[in-house]
């Protein structure tokens, strides 16, 4: 099993730019799919981003593709989510997951994850 924690939430203006951290016990950070999820007052969570075991391939909501970047760095048991270009609609609570996977090309779809990190919250207002 892996514990999960995000960090690196705030307050930002609309256009500006966020970094989220996750770090991850255990040493076997690698045999695991990452993700980052979000869910704003009102609304279900839902999928942000994905990434492999060694990052290879990579899978994003529609909403945030070419403004979000999602990157690991398994000698630290860490995943970031790159957030630019923000807008007040980011506005939530962002979760990172995790899921245990067998191949080392492939992300789950948005109902797969299994392990969930406590939130960290996102405001994009001015």
């Amino acid at each position: 099993q892996v514990q999960l924690v995000a960090s690196g939430g705030g307050l930002v203006q609309p256009g500006g730019s966020l970094r989220l951290s996750c770090a991850a016990s255990g040493r076997t950070f690698s045999s695991y799919a990452m993700g980052w999820f979000r869910q704003a007052p009102g609304k279900e969570r839902e999928f942000v981003a994905g990434l492999s075991r060694y990052g290879r391939n990579t899978r994003y909501a529609d909403s945030v593709k070419g403004r979000f970047t999602i990157s690991r760095d398994n000698a630290k048991n860490t995943v970031d989510l790159l957030m630019n270009s923000l807008k007040p609609e980011d506005t939530a609570v962002y979760y990172c997951a995790a899921r245990e996977v067998g191949s080392t090309s492939y992300v789950p779809g948005a109902y797969e994850w299994k392990y969930w990190g406590q939130g960290t919250q996102v405001t994009v207002s001015s």
